[in-house]
């Protein structure tokens, strides 16, 4: 009887993968860009449009984090959270703002500016590709865990205290909009962050975590992103991103 070529490929694909590296640790790290916006907000969707074409680069790890302060408006938006919400307040809070707006894209964690405005987008994000701040991180994952290594201060980043945070990613989403200001249009959406955690802390020396699978986000997802971010809320030190497509485990 003759096995199918199909069967073998899986077959040999299970008996040879056991970890994926996700990100050379020698490579540049890619400038990080998070909008932070809402399907029940009417100036967002151009911003949404510019996130999706910053999603396309690969200098640029883009990330949309829809909040839930729109929700009372009349549409609660179906990909926002509460762990989006908080950390743009703690951004606002960190960089002395008054309060927070949509759309907002924060660049490397340093520089906020509204995500509609793509010329000073691209201005933000070309200021930042200087930075030579990258603290490498290796991401492995298996059938049971996500392996985090982040490497040692090489760069000489001065007081080197830094939070280690891991998103979860869906890659694409598409929403029709039923009520509030963009009722009647469907808007499409990249890199969404439906989780976002705290799961360790950097101080300049070389931190490696395990963390199982089980315990990873219950909302759909298709990519990992770690980031290296000083003082919490601060600038971007490191950064990776492991997703669906560089590796043949199911999720």
């Amino acid at each position: 009887m003759t096995v199918p070529r199909l069967f073998l490929g899986l077959l040999l694909a299970a008996l040879t993968l056991v970890a994926a590296p996700a990100a050379d640790a020698g490579a540049k790290r890619p400038v990080v860009v998070e909008l932070f916006t809402s399907q029940g907000c009417s100036s967002c969707p151009p911003a949404d449009a510019i996130l999706s074409h910053l999603a396309d680069r690969k200098d640029v790890l883009a990330m949309t984090l829809p909040v839930t302060y729109w929700d009372m408006l009349g549409w609660k938006d179906t990909l926002a959270s509460d762990g989006n919400t908080r950390r743009q307040k703690a951004y606002a809070a960190a960089m002395g703002r008054g309060g927070v707006y949509t759309p907002q894209m924060i660049v490397d964690g340093i520089t906020d500016v509204v995500g509609s405005r793509e010329q000073a987008v691209d201005a933000a994000i070309s200021s930042r590709g200087g930075d030579g701040a990258t603290v490498p991180i290796d991401l492995r994952i298996s059938h049971s865990e996500l392996q985090i290594k982040v490497g040692a201060n090489a760069d000489g980043v001065p007081n080197p205290s830094a939070t280690i945070w891991l998103f979860h990613i869906l890659g694409h989403a598409q929403v029709a909009i039923g009520n509030g200001e963009n009722s009647g249009h469907t808007l499409g959406y990249r890199n969404v962050v439906r989780d976002v955690k705290a799961v360790g802390m950097w101080k300049g020396q070389p931190v490696s975590l395990d963390l199982p699978r089980a315990e990873m986000a219950s909302a759909p997802y298709d990519a990992i992103a770690v980031v290296v971010q000083q003082n919490g809320y601060g600038r971007i030190l490191g950064a990776a991103e492991i997703s669906r497509a560089s590796y043949a485990i199911a999720w």
